[in-house]
């Protein structure tokens, strides 16, 4: 996708929304919008080795409920030493091309 395709325009404000909706499952603007509670954590990696994240939005005022989550994922499923080789090898190849 080319630089700059997310992105509204004057005439087009919403372009970018659009855009991204052709492949986002999950839009954190929508959670600022409405003051809700929304985060976003690792919970494994795909076959190859790329991180794979999950979304959640919460209950307006009910940051808790999300925090209370993160901890018994992280404790189930610790991500905090995990390195993405996968990623990290592939921005080395693109930097060497």
């Amino acid at each position: 996708m080319p630089l700059g395709t997310l992105r509204g325009t004057e005439e087009e404000p919403l372009r970018g929304e659009r855009e991204a909706g052709r492949f986002l499952m999950f839009d954190g603007e929508y959670a600022n919008i409405s003051g809700n509670p929304a985060m976003s954590v690792p919970l494994g990696v795909d076959s190859d080795g790329l991180p794979v994240g999950m979304s959640f939005l919460g209950r307006f005022g009910d940051e808790a409920t999300l925090f209370r989550l993160a901890g018994q994922l992280e404790k189930a499923a610790p991500w905090a030493d995990r390195k993405p080789g996968a990623l990290a090898r592939a921005l080395a190849a693109s930097r060497r091309s």
